[in-house]
């Protein structure tokens, strides 16, 4: 049992956000003996559940169809009809999965002993909250409220829909724009692209998806023009206002485009708003996140935080491995024997075709290695050769030459997180190139790839 446990409390461990992070905290603290309770003011599961990962890989599915439709044909499908797409189908079957997904979260907390508070929780002191009038005492307050879009100002930015906003939209956007260059604007991008709206996707940058592999992204930039997505690179909008039947959007060079819809998704900053945390005087970094030591406490060790609040890794499984090693230290029987591993965490990009990636890029590997062999394949999928998509697919590794150690693994295609998420274990486990050599592939797939690539393309 925990040293934290503090009978003069009311509560053992306060959380205050029932996203990822904070529910799996609170179920894993109760689960050790804690009293916990969690506050949460809006929904259970948080932004991955209600208006990020859930509904936008849902979204990413039904964008895939169009695609699978033309596909079909070279294998001998006729459709009768032309297949038609109803945005309210989509739109209402998304709403009740997700309904579906925040009555299990509300079990798993009440099932794991957990007392839930509705409300936006006001940090008083150290060891005391606010919600809805009421107040609450605790040896801990683990901050998990997780992040909320930010739009930039600029005349009109008003009228941007958020991605809080853009998966419940009450009829569909024939027109439709994006401004940003991240993994949010790739993706929407590409979902709106596929579902059959005129698309485009304006960023200030030379090239999204910025940190990622250089070669990934531009490989992926010509997969989505090749797809239909307009691309209007060091862009940016100086101004939109309603018109007749729409949006008018002015870009910075001048041009202007008529759309019914545009989505800002240029970026998410810690929802810190309203909890009273100024008044404590709690150290912020640069970026306006919550700094933590190892132990997730923040400059007052009575306070906790994880997730997006804290400038990590923004995905949900980051937040989950947090919740669990913060557990392990405040309410473990014997706290981890090191700080929590950020290397080697692999992601995906839903956009299409879908990105996978584990490891350093080409340009980290590097500055970081020195000396390097790159590997890559470059091919049209076997099922295009039916298809006659003129879709390719991308894989990727990047070796250590002194080691042979594999320090990087990308790749752009169907199921690249699929894919990836098998090849993020040898990466993360430190496998070798001989490794991967020396183990047969299954044919035919296109993950051999990532096991019968012999010749280096590059050093």
């Amino acid at each position: 049992m925990s040293e934290n446990l503090a009978p003069q409390h009311d509560w053992d461990l306060f959380v205050i956000g029932a996203g990822s992070g904070g529910v799996r905290a609170a179920r894993t603290a109760a689960a050790s003996g804690a009293r916990v309770a969690v506050a949460e003011d809006r929904y259970l599961g948080g932004t991955c559940v209600n208006v990020g990962c859930v509904p936008k890989k849902l979204y990413s599915y039904a964008a895939h169809f169009h695609d699978a439709f033309e596909d079909a044909a070279g294998f001998g499908w006729q459709l009768a009809e032309a297949p038609e797409f109803d945005w309210a189908t989509l739109r209402d079957n998304k709403i009740g999965e997700i309904k579906r997904l925040n009555g299990i979260y509300g079990r798993l907390l009440e099932g794991a002993g957990v007392q839930l508070i509705h409300g936006r929780a006001r940090v008083v002191d150290p060891h005391t909250v606010e919600v809805a009038g009421e107040t609450h005492t605790a040896a801990k307050i683990l901050v998990a409220v997780g992040g909320w879009p930010w739009v930039p100002d600029f005349p009109g930015s008003e009228l941007a829909l958020t991605s809080n906003e853009v998966f419940d939209l009450d009829t569909f956007p024939e027109r439709f724009l994006v401004l940003g260059g991240g993994y949010i604007a790739v993706e929407f991008a590409s979902i709106f692209n596929g579902l059959g709206s005129e698309t485009h996707l304006v960023y200030r940058g030379d090239l999204f998806l910025r940190g990622f592999d250089r070669e990934v992204r531009e490989f992926t930039r010509d997969q989505m023009a090749a797809k239909g997505v307009n691309l209007h690179f060091e862009e940016n909008i100086a101004a939109i206002e309603r018109v007749e039947g729409g949006l008018a959007v002015t870009l910075t060079s001048g041009e202007r485009h008529e759309v019914d819809a545009v989505l800002a998704a240029t970026g998410r900053r810690p929802h810190l708003a309203g909890l009273g945390l100024e008044a404590l005087g709690l150290e912020l970094d640069d970026g306006g996140y919550l700094r933590v030591n190892d132990r997730f406490e923040t400059s007052l060790p009575s306070i906790l935080a994880l997730g997006d609040v804290t400038g990590g890794p923004e995905l949900t499984p980051v937040a989950l491995a947090e919740a669990m090693h913060m557990v392990q230290h405040h309410f473990g029987e014997t706290p981890p024997g090191s700080p929590l591993d950020y290397r080697n965490i692999a992601t995906a990009v839903f956009c299409h075709p879908n990105i996978g990636t584990v490891g350093l890029s080409e340009e980290a590997a590097r500055e970081q290695c020195g000396e390097i062999r790159v590997y890559t394949a470059d091919f049209r999928p076997m099922k295009h050769t039916l298809s006659g998509s003129s879709e390719r697919c991308l894989m990727k590794l990047i070796v250590d030459d002194a080691s042979d150690v594999v320090v990087g693994a990308h790749m752009v295609g169907e199921e690249a997180g699929e894919v990836i998420q098998g090849i993020a274990i040898a990466v993360r486990a430190g496998l070798t190139k001989a490794a991967f050599d020396a183990t047969v592939g299954i044919h035919p797939t296109g993950a051999e790839e990532f096991v019968t690539m012999r010749s280096p393309t590059r050093r």
